[in-house]
């Protein structure tokens, strides 16, 4: 008659994953993300923000970094008016966050093959459960107004003469904070278990092993191969060109938000916006000249080549590191699979990765001052900034790309691996 587990062996398989690991895999997550949001900020000189504002500027940053949603208000009495707004992620902090929350969630997994569905459900719904008191004490916390100069000029004469005194400041929408929290952590989960080839899947889904786990590999790769070249292009600029506070600000701050979008450039995608007025965004040179025109800017590799030729680098990066992507996933993909289908799992996932990338990737922020019907009189008080994707042509593009680059890198993988496991047929 066949026998259970020991109580004790049971007990530790209970406990390793428990809600103490729970808490563990929040809290680090949490703190991850806190103290990159921190330095980047203090390195952008966010720490010198009056009444004390920086560790709520943080908390608003972490908010943001995982969908939340900040809410920006402005008052300035009954004889003006202000109007701003803001979307953007940072996703040097959401990488990091998802990274640590992900590497929590796997460890306890380890070393198995299989594992239940409702085992698998409870543990995600432990970290889920600590993950809503999390957002709901950080959407909470990350409020604060500040007080708005007029500069000098007529603005100011104006505002000296009616009393008026305009405030700006954030707030979050809870419910939508809350709602977008947990959908990027449950990204973040699903995306653990296809990625990590050692993680156990529940038995009905241990086909996804060689039908998807080997492309969602591969654009994880993909993603972070480029963040780790954007990451030494930002150190050798931040050492020949001087102002490396401004650099490492951008590396812990929006660091992807450069390279990820330089990706689907680099494929053919063209990306429109504008800047105006006061704001900048923190991007190369060339990229903020390309966007400061007097009417709707469009950046592809011609325009941005335009202006500096070594912008066709961008085509060759993506040739190989799209290449070297699909190669990777032939080369973890079974030998029995034939070339084409390679070239269907890799355009697919190549498409995927960039709507990703089109949809948390897009950046706008305006702000607006007026006194009587009187605005932005030589004091730069208004200004608007916005990047946005022309997305299904993107998408269009990555879907030819990874064809093209998942039939070739299984060719080279057949090449090049023989008949070891990453074999395959055309």
């Amino acid at each position: 008659m066949p026998s259970g587990p020991p109580p004790a062996t049971a007990g530790r398989a209970v406990a390793r994953h428990g809600w103490a690991q729970a808490l563990g895999t929040v809290l680090a997550g949490l703190v991850a993300m806190g103290a990159v949001a921190a330095l980047g900020l203090w390195a952008a000189g966010a720490a010198d923000l009056p009444d004390d504002a920086f560790p709520r500027v943080v908390v608003a940053t972490v908010v943001t970094a995982v969908g939340g949603a900040l809410e920006t208000s402005g008052d300035a009495g009954e004889l003006a008016a202000t109007d701003a707004g803001l979307t953007v992620m940072p996703l040097s902090v959401t990488l990091t966050g998802a990274l640590v929350i992900a590497r929590g969630f796997l460890r306890p997994l380890r070393h198995r093959a299989v594992a239940g569905v409702r085992e698998l459900a409870g543990w995600a719904a432990r970290i889920a459960v600590l993950w809503l008191a999390a957002l709901l004490g950080t959407a909470f916390a990350a409020r604060q107004t500040f007080e708005v100069s007029l500069g000098e000029g007529l603005l100011n004469d104006l505002g000296d003469l009616f009393g008026v005194s305009p405030t700006v400041g954030f707030t979050t929408d809870v419910p939508l904070t809350v709602l977008f929290g947990l959908l990027w952590l449950a990204g973040v989960l699903v995306l653990a278990l296809l990625v990590s080839q050692r993680a156990p899947l529940p038995g009905r889904l241990l086909r996804l092993r060689t039908s998807v786990r080997p492309a969602a590999y591969a654009m994880v790769a993909l993603l972070l191969a480029y963040v780790a070249v954007g990451v030494v292009v930002a150190l050798v600029v931040a050492g020949t060109r001087g102002s490396p506070a401004d650099t490492f600000a951008v590396l812990l701050l929006g660091l992807p938000n450069l390279a990820w979008p330089a990706l689907t450039i680099g494929l053919g995608a063209t990306w429109n916006g504008r800047v105006e007025g006061p704001f900048g965004l923190p991007m190369p040179r060339v990229l903020d000249e390309v966007l400061r025109t007097p009417d709707v800017s469009t950046v592809n590799v011609g325009t941005l080549a335009e202006r500096d030729g070594r912008m066709w680098w961008l085509l060759v990066a993506a040739a190989v590191l799209v290449l070297a992507a699909g190669f990777l996933l032939a080369s973890r993909s079974p030998a029995r699979m034939p070339a084409w289908l390679h070239a269907v799992h890799m355009a697919v996932a190549l498409a995927l990765t960039v709507l990703m990338i089109g949809l948390v990737g897009r950046i706008s922020a305006h702000y607006g001052l007026s006194v009587l019907g009187i605005g932005d009189l030589g004091g730069g008080l208004s200004g608007q900034l916005f990047l946005r994707p022309r997305l299904w042509g993107a998408v269009g593009l990555a879907l030819l790309w990874g064809l093209v680059a998942g039939f070739l890198g299984a060719l080279l993988a057949r090449r090049v691996l023989g008949g070891r496991s990453g074999r395959v047929r055309s």
